[in-house]
Parts: C-alpha cells; structure tokens; sequence
C-alpha cells in the first residue's frame, strides 16, 4: 500500500485504467475493494486522509476533533481544472482529450453537526487513544461480519477481547447485570423466584421453537405470534415490565420504544426479536477461546476496514492515500462515467466508481443507473421519523464497576427521562484492548435521534448518569462513605458529543456507499454491502471460496485474547 505526503509530489499511478475505483477506505468501500480483488477485478483504491477507515475510523483525541470539525474540502487548483464561466451544469472541456471528455467538479457534503469537545481534566499523551468515530460498537461470535472475516481470510489481520459484562440502567436502581442465560438467571439477586421461573420458562419456549423451527412441530411459536409485535407477544407471556425491558433493549436490541401507539418507528415484530435471540445464544462458545457471546477488536473498530483492505492489497489492489479526487470525467455527448482527475493532475479510467458517503453524485448524469437501495437493510425504513444518530465519546479515570475492563449498558426507553424514545447504548473499554492508556477508560455512547435538540438531550442525560456531579451528595453521608463513592464513581475528564447523518446507499455505473447506521453490531452493514457487490457484478460470487496456498493453517479460527487468571 503506497502513501505519500504531497498530491504534487505524486508519481503517476500506472496502470492508468482500472476495472473499479474505489474513494473512501470505509467498511462497505473496503469489503467491496477486498471482493473486487478476490474476483480477479483490477482496483484502484484512494482516500484523502492519511488513515483507513473513513467513517468507520479509529482515531487518536486530536484526529478526531480535526476530522470532526474541519468541512470535507476537494483542493483544485488551476493548473488542475480548468474553469469555463457559464459552462452548463459545471461541465468543462478538456483540452486534447482523446476520448472526447468532460469534467464535472466533484463536490462533498459535512455530514457531521452540533459537534461541541469539552475538556474537565488532564489528558496526557492523546495520541496514544484510539476511538471509535462509529461507536459503539461490537461483534457476535456468530454474527456475519464473523462469518465473512473467516471466509475472506481477514480475520488473519486481527485479534479481539471479549466484552466482559452487559449492564442495564434502571433508572434509581441504578446498573443491573443482564440476565442473558440461564445461568445468570439464577445467580441473579435481584430476580425473586417469580421472575425468575417466568424468565426461564420464556428462554426454553425459544430454545423448543428454534430446535423445531425446520419441522412443524407443536412447540413452535404459531405463525400468528411470529408476525406480531415482540412487545405484544411478551405482554401475552405475562412477563414483569423488568424482565420485557431486558428482553426488548438489551437482548433484542430495539433502537425505540416498541410501546409507542404512534407509526412513527419500526416495529420490532417477534420474529425478529426470536431471530436476535437465537444470534446472542449461539454467538457464547463458538470459539473455545472467547468467553462470551461479544467480542471486540484490539486497537479499535477501525481495525476492521484495515483488514479487509490489508486482504484485497494481497489480491492486488493498488492504495494511495492522502490523494483528494476532485472532479469526474465524462463521456461529452453520453454524459455517462469515464474516470476520475486527481487533485494530483493525472486523469485515471475505470469501468465503475465507488464513492465514499462524504461525496455528492452530480445530478443530471446520464446512463449511471442509479437504483437506489429502498428496501437496504442498512438504513431505516419509510416508517421511521430517525434521520440522524446522535454520538459521544468520554474519557474516564476509572470503571463504571470495580474490575470489570469492559461492558455494555442500555440505557431503555423512558429510563432517563420520560419522554426518552430511544435506546441508548453505551459501551466501555480499556487500555487492555490497546485504546488508552493505563488507568483510562473510554466511554462510547450512541442514540436515534429525530434532531439535534432531542441528540444532545439524550447525551447530556447518559453523560449525568455515567458520571454524575460529586458535589451533589446526601447531605448526611459520612466522609469515609463519601472517600468510598469518589473511589468507584468515574471522572470524566474528556468528552466529545456530534451528531451523524445518515444516508442511503446508491448502485449504478457510479455507486455511493450509506454511512454508519446505530445498530450495535454489522449484520445489517454486511448484508447490504453484499447486495450492493452483487448489484455491480451479478455474475460475481462475493468472496468466493479461498485457495488453501493462501490462507494460514489456523485461519480457521477468530484470534481472541482472554484475562489472565
């Protein structure tokens, strides 16, 4: 993989025709580049930052707040494009083209808002942190992008921890461990024996419901109860307004409240949720070596788009970054896509282009077929209000609980606040993942949001409960009592709170890629990447299957690293 310091300083990219090129080194952009490559395509793969990940990115306190508030730029310059006053739809001739070609400036759009960094202690060293632009964020044991590491051989390029513990917040009460088995159900204190039994009894009707699931046995759930509403059918199993919490945010992971009466989101229908359970329950023990059903990458999710990028370099895809793309050429009577002019000077052709979500096709482009994705997983359906997540990342000097490195909160509907609709999702790491150093803590945090208003609502809320103010204490508290409780309580020190659009992906001779959706894990990011790959070379297998010269014996397995004990 090439890179460089300075677009002028390039030497020219040879060959200068490709079958793809690829601008934006995001997950969907990566895993397309990784299966162009496995298929024999020839691609060119451009970024204009100097990391991988776009989007997707793992950064350093410093990177981040620069890629947060500096606006995309495209620097043109006049020795590379030349500019025609009334030229229609920007459209500009270029001198002695061979293939009679047009250049349409290309233009990128901020898709990040409200953005506001507080400092409330000293952070030493902030390059030595790696977080997460799209948290949080974490992987199944059993879940595709598992699936899909292993069968493209990527999973060679990375190493997970597992997620020590999940948490749930309830409200007074305060953080509760989640009962995810049957195991924790019994070891759950605060579960009385009534609970408990309506607990067990729901986890076993699922269990005989997927062991039938093939046949048309008596204990499988009726087909009339599979197409209703998840909160509807737990209601009719008479389970406590707790325990149907649990189940909905914390298992299921339902982004909103699945009580509304409103259509204003998508509900959550109980073949779904059977389907989100049977996920979390076959992730625990597919690998001897992970010890629960989530794991996360050491150095951050940004690991991830490196890894396939890393897969599609060894199949022959050719990287450059740091090189902006700042105009596309086109066909001057079709109007259809040629190529692309890089900010270096130099034109370069390909048969498709793949845009990074920062980028804006130009509208009245001919021939580009471009299809957009309405039923794409990856984005939200036409029934909910939610254009935008609302995102935070804070710094701690110590856990939410003593000796647990890394866990997973919820936050349910109408727990922080009563007008609270959506879930919020917090996720802690620590320097045993190679995130921060010694002693820190890092403090993902992730809601819907209908706007920025309702976004930094949700936000502020979550920051107050993770970290609440120690000036505000019972009067009546002893002074050891209070010592106690500044010892167990986090400070946080930094935090950073933007709010993130999304977008929907588009599929044609030029294809634009979604950006980061809410969801927790990348089920629905890998699925619509593999129909988008499909909708660009339908007559491609996406990742066909790996000659054995070139994989490692033990690739065969997810690389996790467990605790000393």
């Amino acid at each position: 993989m090439a890179e460089h310091d300075e677009t002028t300083s390039f030497p020219p990219i040879e060959p200068t025709t490709f079958d793809l090129i690829i601008i934006g080194t995001g997950l969907h952009e990566s895993i397309i580049a990784a299966a162009a490559s496995a298929a024999g395509k020839s691609v060119l793969h451009l970024d204009s930052n100097a990391f991988y990940g776009s989007h997707f990115a793992s950064l350093s306190l410093s990177d981040l707040s620069s890629f947060l508030t500096l606006p995309p730029s495209l620097p043109i310059s006049p020795q590379n494009l030349v500019s025609l006053p009334n030229s229609p739809q920007n459209l500009v001739s270029l001198p002695n083209s061979p293939q009679n070609l047009v250049s349409l400036p290309l233009q990128t759009r901020n898709l990040y808002s409200d953005v506001s960094i507080s400092k409330s202690g000293e952070i030493e060293d902030e390059r030595r942190y790696s977080v997460d632009l799209a948290g949080p964020r974490v992987l199944f044991c059993a879940d595709l992008a598992v699936d899909l590491l292993l069968k493209s051989s990527a999973n060679q390029y990375m190493e997970f921890k597992n997620v020590d513990e999940c948490l749930i917040w309830e409200g007074e009460k305060g953080f509760r461990n989640v009962p995810d088995s049957r195991s924790a159900i019994f070891k759950d204190k605060r579960l009385d024996w009534r609970e408990k039994n309506q607990l067990m009894k729901f986890f076993k009707l699922v269990q005989r419901h997927l062991s039938e699931e093939e046949g048309e046995g008596s204990e499988r759930i009726s087909d009339e109860d599979l197409e209703s509403p998840f909160a509807q059918f737990l209601n009719r199993m008479m389970l406590p307004a707790n325990i149907k919490s649990i189940i909905l945010y914390a298992i299921a992971m339902a982004d909103c409240d699945q009580d509304l009466t409103e259509i204003k989101i998508e509900v959550l229908k109980t073949k779904e949720g059977i389907k989100r359970l049977a996920l979390y329950n076959s992730s625990v023990g597919r690998f001897p070596n992970a010890l629960g059903a989530l794991i996360y990458p050491i150095y951050g999710q940004g690991e991830l788009p490196q890894a396939f990028c890393r897969r599609a370099a060894v199949k022959g895809c050719i990287y450059v970054l740091r090189m902006p793309v700042i105009a596309l050429l086109l066909d001057e009577d079709s109007k259809s896509y040629k190529g692309v002019k890089l900010s270096s000077g130099q034109d370069l052709f390909s048969q498709k282009l793949v845009l990074d979500p920062s980028f804006v096709i130009p509208s009245g482009m001919a021939n580009t077929s471009l299809d957009i994705l309405q039923d794409s997983p990856v984005i939200f359906g036409s029934k909910n209000i939610y254009q935008k997540v609302a995102r935070g990342i804070c710094i701690a000097k110590a856990p939410l609980k003593p000796n647990v490195s890394s866990c997973l909160v919820f936050f349910p509907p109408g727990s922080l606040y009563p007008e609270q609709v959506s879930t919020l999702r917090v996720l802690q790491l620590a320097s045993n993942i190679a995130v921060c150093p010694s002693g820190m803590f890092v403090f993902h945090i992730s809601a819907l949001c209908e706007d920025a208003v309702e976004g930094k609502k949700l936000l502020n809320a979550a920051v107050n409960a993770l970290f609440p103010d120690p000036s505000i204490r019972p009067m009546d508290i002893s002074k050891e009592e209070n010592e106690d409780l500044e010892e167990l309580q986090p400070t946080l020190l930094w935090h950073a709170l933007y709010i993130q659009e999304l977008s929907m992906a588009s599929v044609g001779s030029i294809s634009s890629m979604p950006m980061p959706d809410m969801n927790l894990n990348y089920n629905d990011a890998i699925e619509a990447t593999a129909k988008i790959y499909q909708m660009m070379y339908p007559n491609e297998e996406f990742f066909p299957e790996t000659k054995t010269s070139d994989i490692p014996e033990d690739n065969d397995d997810i690389k996790t690293e467990t605790e000393p004990q």
